[in-house]
């Protein structure tokens, strides 16, 4: 697929997640900010967020999301901003136009679909909502949306309040809808010329993963079955952490077999009795398996628990924290990476599928408005354009 140009009315973490997909398959990917209005810091909030790394405006929470991007200040509150918008999209021959702000505000800022259709009729239109612009005001954050759609209530200890995920999985998952359906509606423009208006509701797009608890509703499923299990597995047992001497191990028995296999091992034959050969059986006595296994991997270290598990050919693993994560070999050559301005070298998350060409290495983030002036010049508005354009705060 060729490199294809993005223009992205983007902040936070959905949509900025998304355009980094695209950043890394080389397209180009301008993010569109605010110009500045009232007392409020400029641009993306998520600019000022973490700590110094760069700069007070490209701060270490906005980094990876935004690397490999260019950034202008626009403001379409003005006609003259929403002009310079129809300009960018027709000079910059723009495939894809991607935002998630609040559907309400999509006709007063001049970027609903139906209007930027008119200017380029081949172009996809992406945006990302709460939900979706039936409910317009609706604003989308993470972690709320995590509580409506159940995910807080089947996530931490269940005798403990409901938790949210360690990570903005919401956000993430928002952003790879948007990614896999910008594909889809490139493959259909392919055969049709078309353009194409994509909605990405964030408590439809998560509800999408209910799919090992929603449907147990109707079929007459126990309260325990569809709420919090902590660390087990509701269905396969046992699938759990378990102490060592000198840490934890997880392992995850998903068949009879293995099973089987588990309580062939000298160290777990006592855990085994007729009734547990079944995972049926074993859920009769998940609680007491559970102690049992316990009772046996907290007298081993974790070396050794592992070295009779992968012996058995059980998945287990010692639990990893985030610094050992990046020294796992299979990750170690998957990084991506970016430089900062000082050129001190920063890894990043790897692809999540290795794709010939891509870019390992992105640019830093650019400060806020870095590219506007170059991007307008080329897109033909000369100099003094550009600087009138400023002066009246159209641009920035």
């Amino acid at each position: 697929m060729k490199p294809r140009t993005v223009l992205s009315l983007e902040q936070a973490l959905s949509l900025p997640s998304a355009t980094l997909r695209f950043a890394q398959l080389g397209w180009r990917v301008i993010r569109i900010e605010a110009t500045p209005a009232g007392e409020g810091l400029p641009g993306d909030p998520n600019r000022y967020i973490g700590s110094r790394i760069a700069d007070d405006d490209r701060r270490s929470y906005f980094v990876a999301p935004n690397v490999g991007k260019e950034a202008i200040a626009l403001n379409l509150k003005d006609a003259r901003g929403r002009e310079v918008l129809h300009r960018l999209l027709r000079a910059l021959d723009v495939d894809v136009f991607c935002c998630n702000t609040v559907p309400s505000r999509y006709a007063s800022l001049g970027i609903d679909y139906a209007t930027l259709s008119k200017v380029k009729p081949d172009l996809i239109w992406a945006g990302i909502s709460a939900m979706g612009p039936r409910y317009p005001e609706a604003p989308g954050y993470d972690p709320v949306i995590q509580a409506m759609c159940g995910y807080m209530e089947v996530t931490g200890d269940p005798r403990g309040a409901p938790t949210v995920m360690g990570l903005p999985v919401i956000d993430l998952k928002a952003g790879d809808e948007v990614y896999a359906n910008v594909m889809l509606a490139l493959l259909e423009r392919h055969e049709t010329g078309s353009g194409k208006e994509i909605h990405v509701s964030m408590l439809q797009a998560a509800a999408s993963w209910l799919i090992t608890v929603l449907p147990l509703v109707d079929f007459g499923c126990e309260a325990n079955e569809i709420t919090r299990a902590g660390n087990e597995h509701r269905k396969f047992i046992p699938t759990n952490v378990y102490p060592a001497k000198d840490g934890f191990v997880y392992l995850a028995i998903g068949s009879d077999l293995q099973w089987k296999r588990l309580t062939e091992s000298a160290k777990f034959a006592g855990v085994a009795n007729d009734v547990r050969r079944t995972n049926e059986g074993r859920h009769r006595e998940r609680e007491s398996i559970h102690r049992d296994m316990a009772a046996v991997t907290r007298q081993h270290p974790v070396d050794e628990l592992l070295a009779d598990l992968r012996a058995a050919k059980i998945p287990a693993t010692r639990i990893f924290d985030i610094r050992q994560v990046r020294e796992l070999p299979p990750l170690l050559d998957r990084f991506t990476q970016t430089h900062l301005p000082d050129g001190r070298p920063v890894s990043m998350q790897p692809m999540a599928v290795d794709v010939p060409g891509a870019r390992a290495e992105l640019a830093f983030p650019p400060k806020y408005g870095a590219d506007t002036r170059r991007v307008l010049v080329e897109a033909g508005y000369g100099d003094a354009d550009v600087s009138a354009l400023a002066r009246d705060g159209v641009i920035a």
